[in-house]
């Protein structure tokens, strides 16, 4: 499935960025700038997917299967809410990395992966990112 993404912040020597699927775009950044905590949070985790580092507390891999190839979860609040925002990463021609918050899941119930979360995340490994445009 063909989708768009719009940059929302990118790394201090632009090699890395963070996007947002359009089709989703209000309701994530909505989520992202609901609170002063939701703010700080995605700060956290921006500057380690930004920076290049890991830290599997915030940010990791969510492939259950072999159809979920290259899907990543930025993980908010665990043991509380639980929410995640499920994301692709793709390389641009120009070398650029793009991690793109595609779908938003506001709160994780359990700790094994269910039928609608599986669901959510072979949605976003199935989107191809042909564009990925600069805020306007």
């Amino acid at each position: 499935m063909v989708r768009k993404a719009i940059v929302i912040t990118r790394s201090e020597d632009g090699k890395r960025c963070i996007a947002v699927d359009e089709s989703n775009y209000e309701m994530i950044l909505a989520f992202l700038g609901a609170d002063k905590r939701h703010k700080s949070k995605f700060r956290d985790i921006a500057n380690v997917i930004l920076n290049g580092l890991r830290n599997t507390e915030l940010y990791d891999k969510e492939e259950p299967d072999a159809k979920s190839k290259g899907v990543r979860a930025m993980k908010f609040f665990k043991g509380q809410e639980n929410a995640r925002i499920y994301c692709r990463e793709v390389t641009r021609e120009d070398k650029t990395f793009v991690i793109i918050a595609s779908e938003l899941l506001e709160s994780k119930k359990t700790q094994k992966i269910n039928q609608r979360i599986l669901n959510i995340i072979h949605r976003v490994a199935s989107y191809d990112y042909k564009e990925i445009v600069e805020p306007s």
